[in-house]
């Protein structure tokens, strides 16, 4: 018998790694980069203990289980944008919310809590707070967050994925990301990720996404678009969304020479190493993956909010490795003029793409988990 089973055998503990809790959720652009920090983590010690903690009504609830992770949930506690009952609730939801984080810490015996953002991060903070529990945090917006603003008034252990993000201790560190995408060999993998996804190898290739989620602005000038896609030789890939595929008058799904829609593709690394060019919302997720990869990318920001995704584009746009449309102006006659040359032009794509692997960055889960060892074993 291996001598651990005789430590088993004998009631002797068995040694086990360091309990990591990662709170954050809500959207994939904060489940992702927990789930890669949660993956370095284990690379370092297989034997750690990981628990995330979102809420009931995010899409943590799906990923996190899917990425074979525990997950624990608090209640959802937002912060009212105006005076309204729900801000007079707020510091009673609030410690509610506290309380329940305070006992899952205590119940996986925490010895290190790593913060992404989002609204369940500010009561996990509190109760590390109050407990004791080192805190970690990474920032993937320009714009840091409320909850990373208060997470970094009890830390110094902080990396941020934009340079010019402002906040308290943090450093640059990147977005941590998964490794088939910062390992991403595009010219090595494009034909067999082409294949894949039901594309001809050796056509020029458009991908087209909105996120998970789609974009309606984004898919009505595509669908309008396809006559003149087809003339020029390109062939498009159409990520339209989940429930957001589009149909032809006659009720059947939309169809056209050289255009493939698809819903959702589960690894966008396939979609990234097809691409000639990429037309997508530059959410940080998204920007930071597109540099890494090396992608050419036409950046077409969320119009609504605080301008935050046309900020998170500027670094590769300045740079050359990207264009950028505001919604408003991605028209046909937009991507007929801009577009479809850039489609059809190798050197210029070839020359936005080195640009861009210039400025990605991809060791940042190994950094945060440098970060996170360091502080569970302090």
């Amino acid at each position: 018998m291996p001598d651990q089973d005789l430590s088993r055998a004998a009631g002797q503990p068995v040694a086990s790694g360091p309990s990591v809790v990662l709170a954050g959720g809500g959207t994939a652009g904060h489940i992702s980069p927990l789930l890669a920090i949660a993956r370095a983590v284990e690379r370092r010690d297989p034997s750690a203990r990981i628990l995330a903690v979102g809420t009931a009504s995010g899409m943590e609830t799906r990923l996190v289980p899917e990425a074979g992770f525990d997950l624990a949930t608090i209640d959802r506690v937002p912060l009212p944008r105006k005076p309204s009952l729900d801000l007079v609730k707020l510091p009673r939801r609030l410690a509610g919310a506290v309380k329940q984080a305070e006992r899952i810490l205590v119940d996986a015996e925490a010895d290190v809590l790593v913060g992404v953002g989002g609204y369940v991060c500010t009561p996990l903070y509190l109760a590390a707070r109050r407990r004791g529990t080192p805190i970690v945090i990474h920032e993937a917006n320009t714009r840091a967050g409320l909850a990373n603003r208060v997470g970094a008034l009890f830390t110094q252990r902080v990396g941020k994925a934009f340079d010019e993000t402002r906040l308290r201790h943090a450093r640059l560190v990147g977005m941590p990301m998964r490794r088939e995408v910062s390992g991403l060999d595009r010219d090595a993998d494009r034909d067999a990720a082409r294949r894949s996804l039901g594309l001809d190898v050796d056509r020029p290739t458009l991908v087209v996404t909105g996120g998970s989620s789609g974009a309606l602005s984004i898919n009505r000038t595509i669908a309008a678009s396809l006559a003149a896609l087809a003339a020029a030789g390109i062939q498009t890939l159409h990520i339209t969304g989940r429930g957001k595929s589009l149909a032809a008058d006659d009720g059947a799904p939309l169809a056209a020479e050289g255009y493939r829609q698809v819903e959702y593709v589960d690894g966008m690394e396939l979609a990234y190493a097809a691409a000639d060019l990429l037309v997508c919302r530059s959410g940080a997720g998204t920007v930071c993956e597109v540099a890494a990869a090396g992608v050419p990318a036409v950046f077409v920001p969320l119009p609504i909010g605080n301008g935050e995704q046309a900020l998170n584009a500027r670094g590769l746009v300045e740079a050359g490795a990207a264009k950028l449309v505001r919604d408003a102006d991605f028209s046909p006659e937009w991507l007929e003029r801009e577009v479809i040359p850039l489609v059809t032009e190798p050197a210029a794509l070839a020359e936005m793409s080195g640009r861009a692997r210039t400025l990605g960055i991809r060791d940042a889960d190994d950094a945060m988990a440098t970060m996170v060892m360091e502080a569970a074993s302090s």
